[in-house]
């Protein structure tokens, strides 16, 4: 497959992604738990039926591993349908990509891996984009931008499991149990604040899960046929996608200091994509020559 494949393949991604962040988006009056259980059900019919259909088995072998990497993904997914309760859906999603900072921590505490010099100064500026979304716009809400950033702490250290369980469980098989945990907690915890979906309420709960599970698909398969430099800068076009459906479809305004913060905060990330993928190449072929 070309690169301009997997470019495709990644845009349509962002683009799935964002549409699932506009209908998370239209349903504010739906809890975020419920919006969980929906979410995780539309995705169960095409993860089941994927492994199903591939003679995969359903149960893992990293248990405890798949179990965490659940409860961990469900909390950090469950956040931020919750801060879009709060937040210009633009910000949300673009404060949760700043779980890359945060992996990158736990990946220095817990797998003592190096971070470079110059890495740092990037995550700085990232968190400079936050200080000014909230020093200069004074209508972000306080509790949004604190249960979006516990969002990314928690989404981060997802990234951490994932790298833990490796290569020992097949990608959907992983997906399958966060799934089926995120389903099963997201519907107890929805029991006392259910809300009866009515009219387009009920297309928009369905299509949570088919925009999630056809985001994650295309991204990884845009992954898998190019270099992670080459098509990891482009998931942040989701951002973008989200914005325009915030202003077009919710009548959201972003003031130049919120689009300000957005952009630094995309760019130090996008620049740490780029560098660290430089590094690990140049240490490689040093290894390689020694």
């Amino acid at each position: 497959m070309q690169l301009k494949d997997s470019i495709k393949l990644m845009l349509l991604s962002t683009l799935a992604f964002a549409c699932m962040n506009g209908a998370v988006k239209y349903l504010d009056n739906i809890g975020a738990f419920q919006i969980v259980f929906f979410r995780s059900l539309g995705s169960l019919f095409f993860t089941f039926g994927y492994l199903l259909k591939n003679n995969i088995p359903l149960v893992g072998k990293n248990n405890k591993l798949l179990v965490l990497r659940g409860l961990v993904g469900l909390t950090s997914m469950a956040l931020f349908f919750m801060s879009t309760k709060y937040l210009p859906i633009g910000t949300a999603v673009s404060l949760r990509y700043l779980a890359p900072i945060f992996a990158a921590i736990f990946a220095v505490l817990i797998l003592r891996e190096k971070i470079f010099p110059l890495q740092w100064i990037f995550f700085v500026f990232a968190f400079l984009g936050v200080v000014i979304l909230k020093g200069f716009d004074s209508d972000l809400d306080t509790f949004g931008l604190i249960i979006i950033l516990i969002s990314a702490v928690f989404s981060g250290l997802v990234y951490i499991i994932i790298s833990k369980i490796g290569k020992s469980e097949h990608p959907v098989v992983v997906v399958n149990y966060f799934m089926i945990i995120s389903a099963i907690v997201g519907g107890l915890l929805s029991i006392n604040s259910w809300v009866t979906p009515v009219g387009m309420q009920w297309l928009f709960l369905g299509l949570l899960g088919v925009f999630g599970y056809f985001g994650q698909l295309l991204m990884t398969k845009a992954f898998q046929n190019a270099q992670t430099n080459q098509v990891a800068p482009i998931k942040y076009v989701e951002v973008i996608f989200t914005m325009i459906l915030g202003v077009v479809v919710f009548g959201e305004s972003y003031p130049f200091w919120s689009i300000f913060g957005i952009v630094l905060i995309i760019v130090s990330l996008i620049a740490n994509i780029i560098y660290k993928d430089k590094k690990a190449k140049k240490l490689a072929s040093q290894n390689a020559k020694s």
